[in-house]
């Protein structure tokens, strides 16, 4: 009788939650709907571009996809960044500085202090988490560098990238300022490693790829969820460094450069008046003097030269021509589509971090490019361009990126259209604007205002400022404003037409200057001189030390102190993800692991030992790779024998290789790096069974060059010509592991 009355109770206790319940079922559910009229959205933006660098803008390269942008819509002339990858990403995705985000420098250069620990702060919430809860269907393709450097494995924590920040769905690289475009190491799928997908008959190009990625994601959202506007972030990573495009496209621009960057900057200038993207009193400032002038080259040089430019420029009209596929198949899937688009070509000024003889390898001087001029682009080389074509790109302004104090590091181009909704197709604006104005036009537009409390964080209001106005009036007057700068150092305030400047570096000119109270701040009116070439600071001293006050209450207000070099190698205390471990054990089968997994084994001593089963006829495939054909090492069995390949930059190889095979059946591998206590140079050891079987000198060990790390297998691409991906081990791997001397 106890247990039927305790049935009872209990069905009569599920009767009433089920009534409490039920007006919450038939009634109203919880579905985000967007604002009546609220557009599609999508933002692309590219990577290393100077203002000049598109032809409508002066340059050489082509871009007939940014054109028909600003031929159907509007071109920015004064539109500006931060100075630096990540920190303008974070400003653009935000709508807040970038130091108020904690993206004082790039990602992978974090440190201690909340303005630069790339620690994306709760209450600076990335516009996509808005309109994701407005009703938005998101999603970011292509290059992310917005989350902290020991955040990135496929451990996580994920809560910092793309899709804990607000994006539905992630298609990119993660955390590399530029991956390999033939080769790429760093792809993932939301938190997924995945390899490229390589299709029969076509090679393979990450931009290509990330364009791809971008249409089937359109087009899924239009078959599933027509009802719902998407908001479409789509960062190419071109055209940073290296500079890698198929051939045919290099052949385009062969010979456009031969002038040399004197005459070239000359006639660009020239051209930038024609259009209309200067005013026709703009002054064209000088060639620093840390450049030297083109006739002062050797011909080998200036052939070396302007092969790089000619390379940089094709790199830069093939991903406007993919662009131009994202954005022809929307509009051909769907002709009546209510599609904003801004079309932001660069997240800095032109790049100019490898000196005037460009990068190849990390080989010094040009003769090394000279050796190799046709492979300039191909997958066999990391190769970047003279600081002097970043110079050229940056016309009519001084200096290129990392330099925030001057516009030749800041401004670049932009061009936005909505069909039926620009009142002035073709247009030019030319108020100032900053990357922090994208996102407070997107949510005005989107009808989704940022929340003063989201996820329980109150939130830091928006330091951009919409433009929206222009899409009415492209001569509308833009509210009185100030805006800092600071990158590296070099820090600049601009207030309503004037700007304060202080640089503080030249990008490879190292190490920098210590101390910042030496640095020399100049004063420009950019309403009477565009391109800041007369310093106006001897002239108004009361001005410009108002505007150094302002400077500084700016810069507390937004975690900009204290100032500080970055120095490339040195630890900074900063998290890593193979933390203080000495100890590193693997259990194959394993996804493709990042290459900082394990800690920089270049710089010590160690060894990794596994225990395997040989197959009958013989052990072949990876133990372990680290790395890519641009540099790192291998350790691997061929055709039975252990062998150890050693790559330098992709150029100094070297192989330690057993003289014997390894039997059949069970055996235990080792091989170890004692690095020598002073120097690079160290001894490699193979070792079967407890055995020495070879043994090596190099002078360096190879470190991973946009590479990653493959247990049982290799990825991203073979570092020695030896074997070909996948390479997998025939095998028994029970366990690896790499322990670190102490």
């Amino acid at each position: 009788m106890r247990a039927i009355t305790l049935r009872y109770r209990a069905r009569l206790l599920g009767v009433l939650a089920m009534s409490v319940m039920a007006p919450v079922a038939a009634g109203e559910w919880q579905v985000a709907q967007a604002a009546e009229g609220a557009p599609n959205i999508i933002v692309v933006l590219l990577d290393d571009v100077g203002f000049s660098d598109p032809a409508g803008y002066g340059g050489v390269a082509q871009m007939p996809a940014f054109d028909n942008v600003a031929q159907g819509g509007l071109r920015f002339t004064n539109f500006n960044t931060t100075g630096m990858c990540s920190p303008t990403r974070a400003s653009l995705l935000s709508g807040r500085n970038h130091h108020a985000v904690g993206f004082g420098r790039v990602a992978d250069w974090a440190t201690g202090t909340p303005g630069y620990d790339a620690v994306w702060k709760p209450d600076a919430a990335p516009i996509a988490r808005v309109l994701a809860r407005s009703g938005y269907s998101t999603a970011a393709i292509g290059k992310w560098h917005n989350t902290p450097e020991w955040e990135v494995s496929p451990a996580g924590p994920f809560d910092r990238w793309p899709t804990g920040l607000g994006f539905d769905y992630f298609y990119g690289i993660m955390n590399h300022g530029g991956d390999n475009h033939w080769e790429p190491a760093s792809l993932y799928r939301n938190t997924t490693p995945v390899e490229p997908v390589q299709r029969p008959g076509q090679a393979y190009h990450l931009t290509s790829d990330f364009v791809d990625e971008a249409i089937g994601w359109v087009r899924t959202q239009r078959s599933v969820a027509p009802q719902k506007p998407y908001f479409l972030y789509l960062a190419t990573g071109a055209v940073h460094a290296p500079h890698h495009v198929p051939q045919e496209w290099i052949q385009k621009y062969r010979g456009k450069f031969d002038q040399g960057w004197d005459v070239l900057r000359e006639q660009i200038f020239a051209r930038q008046k024609t259009l209309g993207i200067v005013p026709a009193d703009a002054v064209l400032t000088d060639r620093p003097a840390e450049i030297p002038a083109w006739q002062s080259l050797s011909t080998e040089q200036r052939q070396v030269f302007a092969r790089q430019m000619e390379v940089f420029s094709a790199y830069l009209a093939h991903t406007d021509h993919e662009v131009g596929r994202l954005l022809e198949q929307v509009k051909a899937d769907d002709p009546a589509s209510n599609t904003l688009v801004f079309y932001v070509a660069g997240d800095n000024g032109a790049s100019g971090m490898e000196g005037i003889h460009g990068y190849m390898d990390a080989a010094a001087g040009h003769a090394p490019q000279l050796a190799h001029l046709d492979e300039l682009g191909g997958p066999k080389h990391f190769n970047d361009y003279s600081s002097a074509w970043a110079w050229v790109g940056s016309t009519p302004f001084q200096w290129m990126k990392q330099v925030a104090s001057h516009f030749g590091g800041l401004r670049v181009a932009m061009a936005v259209s909505w069909p039926g909704k620009i009142g002035q197709p073709g247009a030019t604006v030319q108020q100032f604007a900053h990357a922090n104005d994208v996102a407070a036009t997107i949510l005005e537009v989107a009808g989704a205002p940022m929340p003063k409390v989201l996820d329980g964080v109150v939130q830091r209001p928006l330091d951009g400022v919409s433009f929206s106005a222009s899409f009415n009036d492209a001569a509308f007057v833009a509210p009185a404003r100030v805006q800092y700068f600071e990158m590296l150092g070099n820090r600049a305030l601009y207030e309503d037409g004037w700007i304060a400047s202080a640089r503080h570096m030249t990008p490879w000119v190292k190490p920098y200057r210590e101390g910042f109270e030496a640095d020399r701040w100049e004063l420009y009116n950019l309403n009477q001189d565009f391109s800041q070439a007369k310093d106006l600071a001897s002239e108004y001293p009361e001005r410009l030390a108002a505007m150094k006050r302002r400077f500084d209450e700016q810069a507390r207000d937004n975690h900009v102190y204290p100032l500080s070099n970055y120095v490339e190698g040195r630890d900074y205390g900063a998290p890593t993800v193979a933390g203080s471990r000495q100890l590193f054990e693997f259990v194959p089968p394993l996804q493709r692991l990042p290459s900082k997994s394990l800690p920089r084994l270049a710089r010590t001593s160690f060894s990794v030992q596994t225990e395997v089963e040989i197959p009958e006829g013989g052990g072949q495939g990876m133990l372990m790779a680290y790395g890519s054909r641009l540099g790192g090492f291998a350790w691997y069995l061929r055709e039975g024998h252990v062998v150890f390949a050693n790559n330098v930059n992709g150029r100094d190889r070297a192989q330690v290789v057993s003289s014997d095979a390894v039997s059949t059946g069970p055996a235990t591998l080792r091989m170890s790096f004692a690095r020598d206590a002073q120097g690079n140079a160290g001894t490699v050891t193979l070792y079967v069974n407890g055995k020495t079987v070879a043994q090596r000198r190099v002078e360096r060990l190879g470190s991973p060059v946009l590479g990653s790390l493959g247990i049982g297998r290799a990825y991203t691409s073979p570092v020695s010509a030896d074997y070909a991906l996948p390479f997998t081990f025939n095998g028994t791997i029970k366990q690896l592991r790499v322990t670190l001397d102490p």
